[in-house]
């Protein structure tokens, strides 16, 4: 099942499929016994080192670890390992933002909770749990209760692509070639790296202020992280175009490249393609004679 485009910051677009239902729910069951196996070790230990003491205390204790497992571990392991739990690790499944992101701990915080209180396994067991599988099978992202609330999705890394990769050629003028050769990118990170290519793409769409807003903002964000400075009076436009194609032309190889929007900064839609080179006059051939091609 395939998902929405992402594209990465170097302007690679790929079509992520989705995890289906079945691959979802035998990773819940993998999550689940971990679960359970941890609850009742704990439980077994509490036993022990509590012998014949209050049993209130046992009960608040009992129910505090519960919380803490059923919903502290996935809020833990998806925040720090960017949307895995051990049950989505085992079958390459992975949550991610709406836009094909990383999930932060804001999401993972949502989708913990809400398995918790709504679907695994809920204030009412298992109408929850059916409402979340329902919600899932019903989605066009199979999406349940949790991804809708925090706006992620779970995708399948393992099932690959369904498309070639698609990438701009935003090209560098000559003048700028030796001073992006000599670039330090070191510090120009993916993130940064989706934000300026994002705006590249849909700057066309965006009115002149807005170009000049976000453009200064992401220039003035690039220049601190990259040396050497480039040239006095360089417009925003043309330092991001260059360094986001001296990044990609230094991650990947040359592969064939799609036309870039034609755009060249605020005031209008650049210049069109080149024209193809004019082939040159044929060499005249002598009858009877063996005339090697030009």
């Amino acid at each position: 099942m395939s998902g929405p485009a992402v594209v990465s910051g170097e302007g690679v677009a790929f079509d992520l499929p989705r995890a289906g239902i079945g691959s979802r729910l035998v990773a819940s069951i993998i999550d689940l016994v971990l679960q359970l196996m941890t609850l009742w070790l704990v439980t077994v230990v509490d036993a022990a080192a509590a012998g014949g003491s209050d049993d209130a205390a046992a009960a608040a204790l009992l129910i505090t670890e519960f919380v803490l497992i059923f919903g502290g571990y996935p809020i833990v392991c998806e925040w720090l390992t960017r949307g895995r739990t051990l049950g989505k690790l085992c079958l390459g499944l992975r949550a991610v933002r709406d836009d094909g992101g990383p999930i932060g701990f804001r999401h993972a915080l949502v989708r913990g909770l809400s398995s918790l209180v709504l679907e695994k396994p809920g204030l009412t067991g298992g109408l929850t749990a059916a409402a979340g599988l329902i919600t899932a099978a019903f989605s066009q992202q199979d999406k349940r209760i949790g991804d809708m609330l925090a706006g992620t999705f779970v995708l399948n890394e393992r099932a690959g692509t369904n498309r070639a990769p698609v990438l701009y050629d935003w090209g560098i003028p000559p003048a700028l070639q030796s001073w992006a050769a000599a670039l330090d990118l070191t510090r120009f990170d993916d993130r940064l790296a989706l934000a300026v290519r994002q705006f590249l793409t849909r700057a066309p769409m965006m009115t002149g202020d807005a170009q000049h807003a976000l453009g200064s903002q992401l220039a003035a964000a690039t220049c601190a992280v990259i040396t050497p400075p480039p040239p006095p009076n360089l417009p925003a436009h043309v330092l991001l175009r260059v360094v986001l194609e001296e990044r990609r032309r230094r991650i990947a190889p040359p592969p064939p490249f799609a036309a870039a929007p034609p755009w060249s900064g605020p005031g209008g839609p650049g210049p069109g393609p080149a024209p193809a080179p004019v082939p040159g006059p044929e060499t005249p051939r002598t009858p009877g004679r063996f005339t090697p091609p030009s």
